[in-house]
């Protein structure tokens, strides 16, 4: 227990027998958690003279950031894109369930959608810290409907709108609000855009370029003015032209500031990507890469017709289509699921694999110094895996959340 030197007498909990992941590494250390936070334990032995009062044998375990899903849809049956009598009821069994699969933090994404959707589910959908109730919301990722028809994709077509009114006043006809809103994704080719990436990117909201036929001197001129993501790389996009990259060009363009990265969003799902793109892409720039799940309401359901925003979705195996076609809708992966299968497609190590999980959507979304990493003084969001990256139990501010 603290001594009287130490600085807090709220209990200090010490993982031992742990591999943890730390500077781009596995080490063979322990992690000390006080309050919430990760101790540095050479300042708790020698300032304090402190010591655990509850210790933690993870058996070998491998010790990770908690991982953050930036593109989520639903899952378990609930649609985010639903204006239903519990929006808030919805993304709460969501944020529990998810606990299972190491995401301790997430932002519910909303898909192209008519405004009284938008009107009513940003009011609901509050940023909040995670607990044993869930993991916890950074914010929202509206993901259109300020995108390209060629490049739709699953989003209804007659919700697509584009920046008339010069801009914000569009976003915020068409949202209600931008409170709580994290990303939002857009095609920079829209007449009109820069000015909404200049104005999003100056009031912290993070702009993804996607859904898009955008060559690459839009996408560079899209990341000059602040955007900082592409959603779902090589999806809803065009291909890759040795001419013109297109947005896929950003993972290597010489026009990108030099203190920026470009962050894109990787479903690695083995359906979304085939596994020899994704080792082009993780060759070509290894740091941007995040893994999303993009995950729709059937996740953790069974075959059969469900919704997806203003959409009906077909679940076939492991392919959601919208129904009556071949249009890839979402997938039904979980952050685990495409932790694994992004290392065995890659050959990647298993740092880079976790880091891809967690540390590169924190960095992206500005949050690193607190999320995404186990350095001192960031958050014990923790999520305990084996070696073949199966989730073992997950931890948000180092209070177990879940167990197998």
């Amino acid at each position: 227990m603290p001594t009287n030197k130490s600085v807090s007498k709220a209990p200090i909990t010490q993982f031992v027998n742990c591999r943890i992941l730390r500077d781009h590494k596995l080490q063979r250390e322990d992690l000390w958690v006080r309050e919430g936070r990760i101790l540095d334990p050479e300042k708790l032995f020698f300032d304090e003279e402190g010591y655990a009062d509850q210790r933690v044998d993870c058996e070998g375990l491998i010790i990770a950031p908690g991982f953050i899903d930036v593109q989520i849809n639903g899952g378990y049956g609930i649609d985010f894109s639903q204006a239903t009598s519990n929006v808030r009821g919805g993304v709460a069994l969501v944020a529990k369930k998810i606990l299972e699969h190491g995401v301790t933090s997430f932002l519910p994404t909303l898909v192209t959608s008519p405004p009284n959707i938008y009107h009513k589910v940003l009011t609901e959908v509050k940023v909040q810290s995670g607990g044993v109730e869930g993991a916890g919301v950074l914010g929202c990722h509206l993901e259109g409907p300020f995108i390209s028809l060629e490049k739709k994709g699953a989003h209804p077509e007659q919700y697509l709108r584009s920046f008339q009114s010069g801009g914000m006043l569009d976003l915020i006809e068409t949202y209600g609000t931008l409170d709580n809103v994290a990303m939002v994704t857009l095609a920079p080719e829209l007449p009109n855009s820069e000015k909404v990436v200049r104005e999003l990117a100056q009031r912290g909201i993070t702009v993804s370029l996607g859904h898009s036929v955008a060559n690459l001197s839009q996408a560079e001129e899209a990341v000059q003015n602040g955007a900082s993501f592409i959603t779902h790389l090589f999806n809803a996009m065009l291909p890759f032209h040795h001419r013109d990259p297109g947005i896929v060009g950003l993972l290597t363009s010489d026009q990108v500031p030099q203190d920026r990265t470009v962050f894109y969003g990787m479903i690695a799902d083995g359906i979304h990507t085939n596994s020899a793109a994704l080792r082009i892409a993780h060759r070509a720039h290894p740091t941007g890469l995040v893994l999303v799940t993009d995950a729709i309401t059937a996740m953790g359901l069974p075959p059969g017709r469900h919704t997806l925003g203003q959409q009906v979705i077909e679940i076939q195996g492991l392919h959601a289509y919208v129904a009556g076609t071949k249009t890839l809708s979402g997938s039904i992966a979980t952050m685990d699921m495409c932790v694994r299968h992004f290392k065995q497609a890659s050959g990647c190590s298993v740092e880079q694999a976790l880091e891809a999980a967690s540390l590169h959507p924190a960095q992206l979304l500005g949050i690193s110094r607190c999320k995404g990493t186990l350095d001192y003084g960031a958050d014990a969001d923790l999520v305990l895996l084996d070696d073949a990256l199966n989730v073992r139990a997950t931890y948000i501010a180092g209070q177990e959340v879940w167990r197998k």
